[in-house]
């Protein structure tokens, strides 16, 4: 059995104003060889939690094979997000504590 390649993924995003324009980034880094693959992007009308989910999910885009990925984030909804409420959604057939499927989405409050 062959074991999986590691690489470490450093992400970050923001936004000026919440909604507003925004960016992410990501790096990619094998430890093993010191190779590094860097990403960025961004839109001009986005949330802060949305463009930190972006550099991690560009990132992990990015991987050509299975790979062992540690990651490192400045992001408590993305730290969150992974190691509290992912595995209590997987527990819960991947439905919020009201019962619906976590890709329903409720509306938004409009002004």
């Amino acid at each position: 059995m062959t074991e999986q390649p590691e690489v470490h993924l450093f992400t970050d995003g923001g936004c000026s104003g919440n909604p507003g324009p925004g960016g992410w980034a990501y790096l990619l880094r094998h430890p093993a060889s010191e190779k590094q693959l860097e990403g960025s992007g961004g839109e001009p009308e986005t949330t802060n939690n949305r463009m930190e989910l972006m550099g991690v999910i560009e990132g992990l885009t990015s991987l050509k094979k299975p790979t062992h990925v540690e990651l490192f984030t400045d992001s408590v909804y993305v730290g969150k997000g992974m190691s509290e409420w992912m595995p209590k959604w997987k527990a819960n057939g991947w439905k919020r504590k009201e019962g619906k499927r976590l890709e329903e989405r409720r509306p938004l409050a409009t002004a």
